[in-house]
């Protein structure tokens, strides 16, 4: 390169310093990546190869545009948060707020609906949020079987809306914690039933037998180009409510028959308030957010009449003889929680998680 002269590959153009100013009066002067350009003086500038562009000490690096809220210490006290959550009448949003509370954490459930911008906007503007949480969707009742033959519905929130806030959020430069699914994925030759091999968070969803899972494959894909967007796999979701038909454990105690199939899951108990330190982390991109490891429909049942009901009984049927009485395949995978884990160390095993939080608590409770 000539001397006096300094390139930098700054999108689509090139600095160019002429040789003919003072240091005192040194100007850079964008110029497109053609192959000859000129510059005030009529100083030629050959464009040279874009892979060696470096730039110029004197200039300052691109700006990134920072994500979520900073505190001045690097720690926020619960006095500094703000959160902003969609999903008050369901489950999760209804345990967040809880959580919020007893951690003296300022909140606001949002009024907008998801799938309208405006709103979204005019919720940010009365709150002034930290940071945003979505446990917003459309996951169907009595379960994802409504999802069949409700499409345009599932789209619009699960897809659409949530698209929208993540983009309201991205605008406002706020981290958008959203609960997402695992139940995109399903056992395979290189995941097999039993080998412990889960599927990563890099991986390719690969299970779309219900529109539910298909919307929800759809719109993780679209939302990795989020930065500010952290996605969390919540799967088979139990909680130490165990009265709570949203409760997976609550699901199969009221089932007639249930299959009986390794699975990775979520307890709440432990993983909720993981989520609110993701906030306060500012943390972003895609997290299997389940306990480590693998529980069967089984296991689970016998944990309960171990530590609950000591005559409880159930009966199994087979993969083949439940497809007969749901309308849209179910997902049975393992995730694989190393990342989770390795932010938060103290994450227990899926058993022990289901033991310490959801059993042992009510077995007091019985007990009284």
């Amino acid at each position: 390169m000539p001397s006096g002269l300094c390139h930098a590959h700054l999108g689509h153009q090139q600095l160019h310093r002429c040789p003919k100013e003072t240091k005192s009066q040194v100007k850079y002067t964008p110029h497109t990546l053609s192959q000859r350009s000129k510059c005030t003086h009529s100083c030629v500038v050959s464009s040279p190869d874009p892979k060696s562009f470096t730039l110029h000490p004197s200039l300052p690096p691109p700006l990134k545009k920072k994500m979520g809220f900073e505190s001045s210490n690097g720690t926020a006290s619960p006095k500094q948060l703000k959160f902003l959550i969609y999903g008050r009448t369901g489950w999760i949003g209804g345990l967040l707020g809880k959580l919020c509370q007893s951690q003296g954490i300022e909140f606001s459930y949002g009024s907008g609906r998801l799938e309208n911008r405006p709103s979204l906007e005019a919720d940010l503007v009365a709150v002034n949020p930290t940071h945003v949480f979505n446990a917003a969707g459309v996951t169907g009742r009595p379960n994802v079987d409504w999802c069949e033959s409700h499409k345009v519905e599932t789209i619009r929130t699960n897809v659409a809306g949530t698209l929208t806030l993540a983009d309201v959020c991205r605008e406002k430069g706020l981290v958008l914690i959203n609960y997402a699914t695992g139940c995109i994925f399903e056992y395979d030759s290189s995941h097999p039933l039993g080998s412990g091999i889960g599927f990563k968070e890099e991986d390719t969803p690969n299970f779309i037998g219900s529109f539910y899972s298909k919307t929800k494959a759809m719109v993780e894909d679209l939302l990795r180009n989020y930065e500010n967007v952290c996605t969390l796999r919540v799967r088979m979701p139990i909680s130490s409510d165990l009265a709570n038909p949203r409760n997976f454990f609550t699901k199969i105690t009221r089932y007639e028959k249930v299959v009986n199939i390794p699975n990775s899951m979520t307890i709440l108990d432990e993983l909720l308030p993981i989520s609110i330190e993701m906030a306060k982390r500012n943390l972003t991109g895609i997290y299997n957010f389940t306990n480590p490891g693998v529980v069967s429909h089984n296991e689970i049942l016998e944990m309960y009449r171990d530590y609950i009901d000591p005559d409880f009984t159930w009966k199994n049927f087979t993969l083949e003889e439940q497809s007969k009485v749901i309308v849209a395949p179910r997902s049975n995978n393992e995730l694989d929680a190393a990342k989770l884990k390795q932010e938060f160390p103290e994450l227990l095993p899926i058993k022990e998680s289901l033991i310490k939080n959801v059993f042992k608590p009510n077995q007091k409770t019985a007990a009284a």
